[in-house]
């Protein structure tokens, strides 16, 4: 029987009964901290020049929205999470509905060197367009998912253990790094991969997604390993009702002490404004985030809430 992966650090990740519970409304009324907050993510538009621009030395990284990222450096280009569908989940069109389009087009995307998957929950995990990108784009994935995407006809998959380094292109290294989830596609296939986030370090950077994640200790442990980190990608959203989402998602206060505890020098944040996967209002977290950022005295353009489309440059 096939390795079921957990969490190490004991959290208590809900289950079916669970999902019943808090979608049949058993679980108690949320109170948003801002009621009025419910503006999907902004956008701007990206250009062809844009996207394809490979800067002379450190990397630009372009939010697509949700925990999608392209990242441009040391002449490769990246994707994390990519998923350009109109809905999310096994129901196709009858998914969740995206409440803002990506930043551009698949087709307007530059030659891709590899794909970077964090887990394979349905808007992490878009199959329509790992398929559109092409069945032999190599596919780097965390432990225990290659004979799935194998199955299914991925010709180029790279599985990855926490702390694992494996080389994608000269000089370019990605690192699986720990996070506190869990995976399932179906009823039957809980846990049967692993999760994670990912360090991309190249050209003198290192650059951090963090998944999706609960607070842990694993970033206190990323910090000591990996950091100082050049540039954080860092989960906000989809956090209420905390007795569900606690042990799976960040709240944006939660973020911030990730960002502090993995040593990161600048972030921006993800997971929010996309697509309505909670209880909180769709632009909350953003509110959330400023609010902490200033309570803790760090400076508002370290860790940016931005918009969906913008880029950042990152150099040592």
């Amino acid at each position: 029987m096939a390795e079921r992966f957990n969490n190490p650090w004991g959290a208590q990740v809900p289950g079916f009964k669970d999902v019943l519970r808090w979608k049949l409304g058993f679980g108690g009324q949320v109170t948003p901290e801002f009621a009025d907050a419910h503006a999907a993510a902004p956008t701007v538009p990206l250009t062809s020049e844009q996207l394809h621009h490979m800067p002379q030395r450190g990397w630009r990284v372009t939010w697509l929205g949700h925990a999608a990222f392209l990242l441009g450096g040391c002449g490769t280009h990246l994707l994390i999470d990519p998923i350009f569908s109109a809905c999310c989940g096994p129901l196709g069109l009858l998914g969740i509905k995206r409440r803002v389009p990506p930043a551009c087009g698949i087709e307007a995307l530059p030659p891709i060197t590899a794909v970077l998957l964090t887990h394979t929950h349905y808007d992490h995990c878009d199959l329509p367009t790992l398929r559109a990108l092409g069945k032999h784009t190599p596919l780097i994935v965390p432990e225990g998912h290659a004979k799935w995407f194998d199955g299914i006809g991925f010709a180029r998959v790279t599985e990855v253990a926490w702390w694992q380094s494996v080389e994608i292109a000269a000089g370019v290294s990605v690192t699986a790094t720990p996070a506190q989830h869990f995976t399932a596609r179906t009823p039957w296939d809980r846990n049967r991969g692993h999760w994670c986030g990912w360090c991309v370090a190249g050209g003198g950077v290192k650059l951090w997604h963090s998944g999706d994640s609960g607070y842990c200790p694993a970033f206190r442990e990323i910090g000591a390993r990996l950091g100082p980190l050049d540039f954080g990608m860092i989960s906000i959203g989809a956090y209420q009702p905390r007795w569900f989402m606690r042990s799976l998602h960040m709240t944006p206060a939660e973020a911030v002490m990730a960002f502090g505890e993995t040593g990161c020098r600048q972030a921006a944040a993800m997971h929010w404004g996309t697509f309505v996967l909670s209880d909180e209002p769709l632009g909350e977290p953003p509110r959330l985030l400023a609010r902490n950022l200033l309570d803790r005295g760090i400076a508002a353009e370290r860790f940016e809430a931005g918009s969906v489309g913008q880029q950042w440059s990152v150099a040592e």
